[in-house]
C-alpha cells in the first residue's frame, strides 16, 4: 500500500489479494460463514436491493446468506432469491419490523455478520431493535441507511455496548447528521471527523466519497477505486454485501477498505461493459468475479 503520511494509507490492488485466497478441495459451505442481511419495509420493501446486496455476499466469498424482513414483504422479496434463505419477523400495522425479542435472537442466531438497516423505512421500533443488536449481538455488525439515520437520534453512546465489532457506512449525509454538524463543515477535514468519531465510539467508519475513508480512529485506509456509473441506486448497499461477504469472520479497518477496493473495482469492470450512463448496481455484482480474477492476476 502507499504511505501518504504517518498513519494514513491509500490500498492498492495487491493488497486485497491477501484475503482472497484459494480454497481447499475440502471446503463447505460452513467454513466460509453465515451473513445476515436484515431490513425492508412494506412501504419500501428494497426487494432488488436486498436481493443485490445478499448476492454480492455471496458473490464475495461468504458460505451461506440469511435475509431477515418483516413478513409483509416475504412475497416481495422471494422472486428475488435463489441461493439466499428468507427469514421473517412480525410486522407492526405500518409493514415495520415490530421488536419481538424472541424473534430477533432466533433471526441472528448463529450468525458470524449482520448487516441492518437497508430499506428499513422509518418504523417506530428501529430504536429498540438497534440497541437489541448492539447490546446482544457477538458477531460483526455493520450498520448503514436506516440504520445509521435511527442512530442518529439515539444517544450514540449504545455503540460503547456493542458486543461485537461495529462497522458504519455512511454517506456525507448521513455522517452529517450523525455529527451533527454541516455537510460543508465534514467537508474541510473529513479525515480528521472520520478519526475523531471512530476512535470515541470504539467503530469502524467508511466514509463514502470519491476517495472513500476507512479507519478504526488509529489508522486511516483511502480508497479511491471506482467510477461514476457506481453513483446509482442500490451500489451502497452492494458495497455493504461486499464488506459482510468477504471478511465476515475478521473484521478489521484493513479489511473493510479492501472489499470497498474490491467493490470499485467490479464497477469499473461494470462500467466499461455497461457505460457510466446505462450502469446499474446489479452489474457491479455481476462483474465481482471478474474483479477478483484481476486481482489474482488470472485470465
Amino acid at each position: 500500500m502507499k504511505k501518504i503520511e504517518e498513519n494514513i494509507f491509500e490500498i492498492e490492488k495487491e493488497d486485497v489479494l491477501s484475503f482472497l485466497p484459494h480454497r481447499s478441495l475440502e471446503s463447505n459451505k460452513g467454513d466460509f460463514g453465515i451473513v445476515g442481511i436484515m431490513g425492508g419495509c412494506l412501504n419500501y420493501s428494497g426487494a432488488v436491493k436486498l436481493a443485490n446486496m445478499s448476492a454480492a455476499s455471496l458473490r464475495s466469498g461468504c458460505g451461506v446468506v440469511r435475509v431477515i424482513v418483516p413478513d409483509k414483504i416475504t412475497s416481495a422479496v422471494s422472486p428475488y432469491l435463489l441461493e439466499q434463505t428468507l427469514y421473517s419477523l412480525s410486522s407492526d400495522a405500518t409493514g415495520h419490523i415490530k421488536f419481538v425479542k424472541e424473534e430477533l435472537t432466533a433471526a441472528i442466531s448463529k450468525l458470524d455478520a449482520l448487516a441492518f438497516g437497508m430499506g428499513l423505512g422509518n418504523g417506530s421500533d428501529n430504536e429498540k431493535i438497534l440497541a437489541f443488536l448492539l447490546e446482544h449481538f457477538t458477531g460483526n455488525l455493520l450498520i448503514d441507511a436506516d440504520g445509521l439515520n435511527t442512530l442518529s437520534i439515539m444517544d450514540q453512546n449504545i455503540l460503547l455496548k456493542a458486543q461485537g465489532k461495529v462497522i458504519l457506512t455512511p454517506h456525507l449525509k448521513e455522517f452529517s447528521r450523525l455529527i451533527k454538524l454541516d455537510i460543508e463543515e465534514i467537508k474541510k477535514k473529513p479525515i480528521e471527523l472520520a478519526c475523531r468519531y471512530a476512535k470515541k465510539y470504539h467503530v469502524i467508519l467508511l466514509l463514502k466519497g470519491h476517495t472513500t475513508i476507512v479507519t478504526d480512529g488509529n489508522i486511516v485506509y483511502l480508497v479511491t477505486s471506482g467510477c461514476p456509473g457506481m453513483a446509482t441506486a442500490g451500489s451502497g448497499d452492494v458495497l455493504s454485501g461486499i464488506i459482510i461477504g468477504m471478511a465476515y469472520h475478521k473484521v478489521t479497518a484493513l479489511s473493510v477498505a479492501c472489499s470497498s477496493y474490491l467493490a470499485g473495482l467490479a464497477g469499473t469492470i461494470a462500467e466499461k461493459e455497461n457505460t457510466d450512463i446505462a450502469m446499474i448496481a446489479s452489474d457491479t455484482v455481476k462483474s465481482l468475479p471478474l474483479a477478483i480474477k484481476s486481482i489474482r492476476n488470472e485470465q
